[in-house]
Protein backbone atom coordinates (compact mmCIF):
# COMPACT_ATOMS: atom_id res chain seq x y z
CA UNK A 1 0.00 0.00 0.00
CA UNK A 2 3.03 2.24 0.51
CA UNK A 3 3.67 2.68 -3.14
CA UNK A 4 0.01 3.27 -4.16
CA UNK A 5 -0.21 6.18 -1.39
CA UNK A 6 3.01 7.63 -2.55
CA UNK A 7 1.73 7.71 -5.99
CA UNK A 8 -1.55 8.97 -5.35
CA UNK A 9 0.36 11.65 -3.33
CA UNK A 10 2.27 12.61 -6.33
CA UNK A 11 -1.19 13.13 -8.52
CA UNK A 12 -2.74 14.56 -5.77
CA UNK A 13 -1.23 18.36 -6.01
CA UNK A 14 -3.21 20.35 -9.06
CA UNK A 15 0.06 21.62 -10.40
CA UNK A 16 1.47 18.11 -11.15
CA UNK A 17 -1.58 17.37 -12.84
CA UNK A 18 -1.55 20.10 -15.41
CA UNK A 19 2.10 18.91 -16.03
CA UNK A 20 1.07 15.22 -16.75
CA UNK A 21 -2.14 16.47 -19.00
CA UNK A 22 0.53 19.03 -20.74
CA UNK A 23 3.37 15.94 -21.01
CA UNK A 24 0.16 13.69 -22.10
CA UNK A 25 0.14 15.93 -25.58
CA UNK A 26 4.00 15.23 -26.30
CA UNK A 27 7.68 16.29 -24.99
CA UNK A 28 7.98 20.03 -23.11
CA UNK A 29 10.52 21.84 -21.86
CA UNK A 30 10.89 23.39 -18.20
CA UNK A 31 10.50 27.31 -19.99
CA UNK A 32 7.21 25.72 -21.62
CA UNK A 33 5.64 24.47 -18.81
CA UNK A 34 6.48 27.63 -16.80
CA UNK A 35 4.75 29.73 -19.21
CA UNK A 36 1.77 27.46 -19.34
CA UNK A 37 1.28 27.39 -15.45
CA UNK A 38 2.48 30.90 -15.27
CA UNK A 39 4.80 29.75 -12.07
CA UNK A 40 8.68 30.25 -11.05
CA UNK A 41 11.02 28.19 -13.21
CA UNK A 42 12.25 27.14 -9.69
CA UNK A 43 8.61 25.62 -9.04
CA UNK A 44 7.74 23.76 -12.14
CA UNK A 45 11.70 22.17 -11.86
CA UNK A 46 10.29 21.20 -8.13
CA UNK A 47 7.31 19.70 -9.40
CA UNK A 48 8.92 17.82 -11.75
CA UNK A 49 11.79 16.54 -10.04
CA UNK A 50 8.61 14.71 -7.62
CA UNK A 51 7.15 12.96 -10.56
CA UNK A 52 10.71 11.84 -11.87
CA UNK A 53 11.10 10.03 -8.89
CA UNK A 54 8.31 9.04 -8.94
CA UNK A 55 8.93 7.33 -12.14
CA UNK A 56 6.24 9.27 -14.11
CA UNK A 57 8.17 11.66 -16.04
CA UNK A 58 11.47 11.26 -17.60
CA UNK A 59 13.08 13.96 -19.92
CA UNK A 60 16.52 14.00 -22.73
CA UNK A 61 18.50 16.79 -22.76
CA UNK A 62 19.16 18.54 -25.65
CA UNK A 63 22.18 20.50 -25.89
CA UNK A 64 21.59 23.09 -22.43
CA UNK A 65 18.11 22.08 -22.60
CA UNK A 66 15.71 19.31 -21.18
CA UNK A 67 12.99 17.73 -23.09
CA UNK A 68 10.76 16.24 -20.20
CA UNK A 69 7.88 13.66 -21.36
CA UNK A 70 5.27 10.51 -19.77
CA UNK A 71 7.58 7.32 -19.31
CA UNK A 72 4.24 5.49 -18.05
CA UNK A 73 1.69 6.20 -20.64
CA UNK A 74 -0.52 4.06 -18.74
CA UNK A 75 -0.98 6.78 -17.03
CA UNK A 76 -3.12 8.70 -18.31
CA UNK A 77 -5.64 5.16 -18.42
CA UNK A 78 -5.52 5.93 -14.56
CA UNK A 79 -6.94 9.90 -15.21
CA UNK A 80 -9.64 8.88 -17.50
CA UNK A 81 -10.52 6.27 -15.29
CA UNK A 82 -10.56 8.63 -12.19
CA UNK A 83 -12.55 11.39 -14.39
CA UNK A 84 -15.15 8.38 -14.67
CA UNK A 85 -15.00 7.52 -11.02
CA UNK A 86 -15.48 11.45 -9.83
CA UNK A 87 -18.54 11.94 -12.78
CA UNK A 88 -19.86 8.64 -11.26
CA UNK A 89 -19.99 10.12 -7.57
CA UNK A 90 -20.87 13.87 -8.50
CA UNK A 91 -19.83 15.97 -5.81
CA UNK A 92 -19.13 13.33 -3.29
CA UNK A 93 -15.19 13.31 -3.20
CA UNK A 94 -15.47 16.98 -3.26
CA UNK A 95 -17.52 17.41 -0.28
CA UNK A 96 -15.81 14.83 1.62
CA UNK A 97 -15.04 16.18 4.89
CA UNK A 98 -11.72 14.69 5.51
CA UNK A 99 -10.07 15.52 1.66
CA UNK A 100 -12.41 17.61 0.23
CA UNK A 101 -12.68 21.37 -0.99
CA UNK A 102 -14.01 22.27 2.20
CA UNK A 103 -11.51 20.70 3.92
CA UNK A 104 -8.83 22.30 1.91
CA UNK A 105 -9.90 24.99 2.68
CA UNK A 106 -9.10 24.71 6.58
Amino acid sequence: MDAAVALFRSLGDPTRLVILTRLADGEARVVDLTRLLELPQSTVSSHLACLRDCGLVGYRPQGRQSFYSLTRPELLDLLRSAERLLAGTGEAVALCPAHGVSAAAS
